[in-house]
């Protein structure tokens, strides 16, 4: 079975976001625990954990169909010692934000080396940093996001993922989210069936069907390989319809969050919708 939803707004609280993911038809949602633009938030108050805690049991939410997403400042792999202590912290935040909000995931960009390291340095620091704060949470698995490639980002090769799990320590508590929009511009054809089965064959074989946690659906506004990160609506962009629906009908992507972060969020409802006719074609 399918759990499709989209990254919902947590305006006035994160107890508020299975309300805002109930209402489009969402069997699965994404949100941020804090503001995804500052280092530091306030703490979660008891009335935040309890009151999403409730709506979770309300709406029907499993922990394993929500994805949080952490904040866009933080780079794992941060060449200077400064900026990567500040990230690490941030990281351990958003885990023990999880912790006490009963979640079983978080998603993270794994990082940028910035010139200043080379790759394989920039990707071991992300390893390193992962087992820093794994060791220091409980019961939340660190879902790596394949990136597009754009500037200096890693994790956009099945290679690169790959390398990063490798060094992880905790297995059991490492997973990868796969973009449809970056998997697509940083190469990998979805739009062929052979090249979709390629894909995914490739996936399989370098880092595993064992360590993926969710999808992020989102079609593109740049081209096959531009390694640049613009997400369109299902459908709008240069992947088309047609890989939507294979996905739909594709049962390695069952019992796992499927993510709409599609820019036009009043189509959400519609493109679930959509989604959900598609997988019970």
């Amino acid at each position: 079975m399918k759990y499709i939803g989209a990254h919902v707004s947590a305006a006035g609280g994160v107890e508020n976001t299975p309300a805002n993911a109930h209402a489009i038809g969402a069997k699965a949602f994404a949100l941020f625990t804090k503001n995804q633009r500052q280092w530091v938030a306030k703490p979660l108050t008891q009335e935040n954990i309890d009151g999403f805690k409730a709506n979770c049991e309300k709406y029907g939410y499993d922990p394993k169909h929500i994805l949080p997403h952490d904040s866009y400042l933080i780079n794992l792999g941060h060449p200077e010692k400064e900026g990567l202590k500040k990230s690490q912290d941030a990281f351990l935040d958003e885990m023990q934000r999880c912790e006490q909000l009963g979640l079983s995931l978080l998603n993270f960009h794994p990082g940028s080396h910035l010139k200043k390291i080379s790759e394989k340095e920039c990707l071991s620091t992300i390893a390193g940093s992962i087992n820093l704060v794994l060791e220091k949470t409980n019961g939340v698995t660190a879902v790596i996001e394949n990136t597009a490639g754009q500037g200096t980002n890693l994790g956009f090769t099945f290679e690169q993922l790959a390398e990063i799990i490798d060094q992880v320590e905790d297995k059991s508590r490492v997973g990868v989210c796969i973009d449809t929009c970056h998997a697509f511009t940083a190469g990998y054809d979805l739009i062929t069936d052979e090249g979709y089965a390629e894909t995914f064959r490739k996936f399989e074989k370098i880092v595993g069907l064992e360590y993926l946690k969710g999808i992020h659906l989102n079609d593109s506004k740049k081209e096959l390989g531009s390694r640049v990160d613009r997400h369109d609506s299902i459908g709008k962009g240069f992947i088309g319809i047609d890989a939507f629906r294979r996905m739909m009908q594709d049962a390695r992507f069952d019992d796992i969050p499927i993510i709409l972060e599609t820019p036009n969020t009043e189509a959400w409802p519609e493109e679930i919708a959509m989604l959900y006719g598609f997988a019970n074609e």
